[in-house]
Formats: C-alpha cells, sequence, structure tokens
C-alpha cells in the first residue's frame, strides 16, 4: 500500500488514472483513500476508504474527499493510539508475570496460579505435582566460567522446561538456580516419569556461551504432590523443596519423592 511506503495518506480520485495500491482491484472505478495507522513512531496498520459512486462533478467530489480525509485522519489515529496503548499494556502484564532471564513464569505468577489451581484441584478432587528443581553446582560452575556463563547455562535449561512442558504445566523459575514446576492434575506415577524425562534431557543439553563449549549440568529433582504432601503451595513447596535437598545428599543426579522421606 502506498500510504505505507510513504508514511502518509494516499488519496486516489480515479483509479483507472493513478498507480494503484496492490490491494485495489484492477476494475476499481471509484475513488479511494488509504491511511496509515501511526502512534509512537510505530504503524499498526492501514484504513481503506472506497467511495460508492463516482460524482460527475469534480468540485463536489474534492469536498467529499476532503471531508472524508479529515474523520478519516482523525479515526486512524485513535485507533493506532489504542492499539499502541493495548500492546504497551501486554507487555507490561507479560514483564510481571515472567523472568526476564528464562523468560519462565516468575514467584509471583506461581503463588498466583497455584491459588487458582489448588481451588480447582479441590473442587474436582484432582491431584497436582510440584517439582522443585536445582542445577547441581551451579555455584562452582558460574565462579569457573562467570556470571554471563552462568546466564547462559539458566537461559538454555529454562528453554529445556519450557519444551518439557504440557500447555497447562506452570514452569517457574524460583529463584537463582532454583526452579519450580506445577503439573496440575498428574498421578504419581506420571510424575515421576515426567521428572525423569527432564533430568536426562538436562544431562543431555549442550551450553555454548560465545561459541565456547562449556560442558554439561547435572540436576537434583524433589516432588511432592496435592493434597498428599500439602494442602496450600508453601507445604507443597517445602515438601519438594526437602525432597530435593535429599536427592543432593544421595549424590544429586536423581528424582526423590516426599513421600520417601515420610515413610523412612
Amino acid at each position: 500500500c502506498w500510504s505505507l511506503r510513504q508514511g502518509r495518506p494516499h488519496w486516489v480520485k480515479n483509479p483507472r488514472q493513478a498507480l494503484n495500491c496492490w490491494h485495489i482491484k484492477q476494475d476499481a472505478s471509484t475513488g479511494y483513500l488509504c491511511l496509515p495507522m501511526t502512534a509512537y513512531g510505530e504503524t499498526r496498520g492501514i484504513i481503506h476508504l472506497q467511495l460508492a459512486t463516482q460524482s460527475s462533478q469534480e468540485t463536489e467530489q474534492e469536498k467529499t474527499f476532503e471531508m472524508i480525509k479529515v474523520l478519516a485522519t482523525t479515526f486512524a489515529n485513535q485507533v493506532a493510539l489504542a492499539l499502541s496503548n493495548l500492546k504497551l499494556r501486554e507487555a507490561l502484564q507479560y514483564q510481571s508475570v515472567r523472568d526476564p532471564l528464562t523468560h519462565l513464569y516468575n514467584r509471583r505468577y506461581l503463588v498466583e496460579s497455584m491459588e487458582r489451581e489448588l481451588a480447582r484441584a479441590k473442587r474436582n478432587q484432582l491431584s497436582i505435582g510440584v517439582i522443585v528443581i536445582d542445577i547441581d553446582h551451579f555455584k562452582k560452575y558460574n565462579d569457573t566460567f562467570g556470571h554471563d556463563a552462568g546466564d547462559a547455562v539458566l537461559r538454555a535449561f529454562g528453554e529445556l522446561l519450557k519444551a518439557q512442558t504440557r500447555r497447562e504445566d506452570i514452569p517457574c523459575r524460583y529463584g537463582g538456580e532454583e526452579f519450580v514446576m506445577v503439573l496440575p492434575g498428574i498421578d504419581e506415577e506420571n510424575l515421576l516419569r515426567r521428572s525423569e524425562s527432564i533430568r536426562k534431557a538436562a544431562k543431555q543439553l549442550t551450553i555454548e556461551h560465545r561459541d565456547q563449549k562449556l560442558g554439561t549440568i547435572t540436576i537434583s529433582l524433589g516432588l511432592a504432590l496435592f493434597p498428599l504432601h500439602g494442602q496450600i503451595l508453601e507445604q507443597l513447596i517445602s515438601a519438594a523443596d526437602t525432597a530435593m535437598y535429599q536427592a543432593k545428599k544421595q549424590g544429586r543426579d536423581q528424582v526423590v519423592l516426599a513421600e520417601n522421606l515420610l515413610n523412612q
């Protein structure tokens, strides 16, 4: 569209005698107006208006076009401004619930979403799985290769975690090198299976930073189930966290279910 290319209204009185926009039909016989919808220096789209009939009197047509142009320009500016504000609001909302490094959900979103998931699980008598994940020897890794390399590890693991999630799962960066994953409607057997899948995938993860291969990582995972190990988020996180530290004590790179601790 010529209005997009030029960044200003494109007015054609007679399409049979003008260079038309690509979206105009070849047999068009009435004048038209294209307006870019621009706000804050960004173009959001165009508004295209075409006359229903072609006036035989040029003066009358000029007046009609001028009136339409003024009204349409005002409308286009208002629509562009509304779209820009909507996009800004969406961006701010995204930033408020996402970790800026890994783009996983943050702790705030975890707390808010778990209130909803727990209420739904109680209402429908469903289970919820909670996995607490810690990257083994991350501090040593960070100290050896530098903080930028450590960030690369966190980003890579964040991508891996996203690839391992179902649509209803909630993967979060809980803090530092610790991650939490919430799995609504999952039973113990599938929770263990999914956790093992994540653990094995982490060992196969190839991490590069500035064209340098940084080696491999392992992770320790602690699991808890609602309602078996807790009725609220804090109890479930605590149970899974305790299980995760037990995995560390047992040699790292393994999965421990909180129920096993309760039975000891």
